[in-house]
């Protein structure tokens, strides 16, 4: 089993519900919708090209996924994660926008956001008394011998390579896309997200993820409200 830390909008937010349409999937619930054709974009491809994010679900990585190191339990994990909301105080992100991250796709700050870098800064530190050691086969996953030498101390001290100045803000929305499909895709996702793009999204919550078991996809364990631990959701 393994826990992650990240930003996620509640369950009735319209980003959520219109990624959970984009993506088949909605980690509140578990439950997958189907995928019809798109201008361009066949209901196979889609299926293909959203695999990745279905799986881990709609969300902005604070905290990469960890399993628990020895002698903590989730109950322990459940209490950090209700303080570090606790905490906290809501911000904006004055501007989304839709940009290509290599060959992926996602919704990204327009602008640097120190508040966000922030949060994403303290979530790492918090919770990494709670996170297990990456295994051989972890680190080797990601190919440190192919990662800056900054990246590469972030993986071997943090157990991920992109935290603190190496971080960047993404709200997931496709796996890697060839370049004879980038075109269709962008104007694509422009359609669906075209409600959020080019607006400033509330940054009031955090979740709890949990992957039940290896490969398992990913769902809501709790979300939080930023400044009260007191209004729990379970999924």
């Amino acid at each position: 089993m393994r826990y992650a830390i990240y930003f996620a909008p509640p369950a009735d937010d319209r980003l959520t519900q219109t990624a959970g349409r984009w993506l088949g999937r909605d980690a509140f619930t578990g439950e997958t919708s189907e995928f019809p054709a798109l201008a361009g974009l066949d209901a196979d491809t889609r299926h293909t090209l959203t695999a990745d994010p279905r799986r881990y679900g709609f969300h902005g990585t604070l905290k990469a996924p960890f399993a628990l190191a020895e002698g903590r339990s989730e109950d322990e994990l459940v209490a950090a994660f209700e303080a570090f909301a606790a905490g906290l105080e809501p911000f904006e992100i004055p501007e989304l926008t839709l940009h290509q991250l290599g060959p992926f796709f996602a919704l990204v700050s327009a602008t640097h956001c120190g508040p966000l870098q922030d949060l994403a800064a303290q979530a790492v530190r918090d919770f990494e008394p709670f996170r297990a050691p990456l295994s051989e086969a972890d680190m080797a996953r990601r190919n440190p011998d192919k990662l800056p030498e900054r990246q590469r101390e972030y993986l071997r001290k943090w157990g991920y390579p992109y935290v603190f100045e190496e971080f960047q803000f993404h709200l997931t929305l496709t796996g890697p896309v060839p370049a004879e499909t980038a075109k269709t895709m962008r104007a694509v996702l422009e359609g669906i997200f075209s409600e959020h793009i080019g607006k400033p999204l509330d940054v009031a919550s955090v979740a709890l993820f949990v992957e039940p078991h290896h490969g398992a996809p990913f769902l809501v364990h709790s979300l939080l409200p930023l400044g009260s631990a007191t209004q729990r959701k379970i999924a």
